[in-house]
């Protein structure tokens, strides 16, 4: 058993011994809304939107990005659970930034070991063997901010599984100083109409 396995292990057991009534949380979120947001682990979605179990959906993918699965599950949050309003959260500093579709997918053909980065770029092992799957794959890598959460809220709103009266607001979490700066253009593509 690995050391990280055994640290995870020892805290669920701390956790489970102050579980207290959370068995009797309901399955739709106490507050209504829901948040897509990147699985950056400087991000506390908990903490930086002031959430308790049981308040809120959060939905985490590389980048915040509204793929295909990210918006089955915000229209599985509305449809079957509830929710009313929606949050798409990029970050700065996210490192969708520091690649292309192009590049990972060389990156995967090279080899599936895991690849690293220096001033000059992305490299790779090239050991191991690797796949040209990757090259098929729209990575949804982030060359802008606030052109990607624009072009999120608007996958997510043009999407005709999406009701018009849920108002999507568009956000970036700042780093260095933990504010959520508004995207005023995402959340204007993304009011209710």
């Amino acid at each position: 058993m690995s050391e990280v396995v055994k640290e995870v292990i020892a805290a669920n057991a701390n956790y489970v011994a102050d579980f207290g009534n959370k068995s009797d949380l309901p399955m739709p979120p106490a507050r209504q809304f829901a948040i897509l947001t990147c699985m950056d682990a400087r991000l506390d979605p908990a903490k930086y939107a002031g959430l308790a179990e049981g308040d809120a959906h959060v939905i985490r993918n590389a980048g915040g990005r509204a793929s295909d699965d990210a918006i089955r599950s915000l229209v599985i949050s509305y449809k079957l659970l509830g929710t009313k309003e929606w949050f798409v959260i990029h970050h700065t500093d996210c490192g969708m930034e520091t690649f292309t579709t192009e590049i990972i997918g060389d990156l995967l053909s090279s080899s599936l070991k895991t690849a690293s980065v220096d001033a000059s770029g992305w490299h790779d092992s090239n050991s191991g063997g690797g796949t040209t799957d990757g090259k098929y794959i729209n990575w949804l890598t982030i060359s802008d901010q606030e052109k990607s959460v624009l072009e999120d809220v608007q996958r997510i709103r043009n999407n005709s599984m999406v009701p018009g009266e849920i108002p999507i607001y568009g956000y970036i979490y700042d780093c260095k100083t933990g504010i959520l700066n508004e995207v005023l253009v995402a959340t204007e593509a993304g009011k209710v109409g």
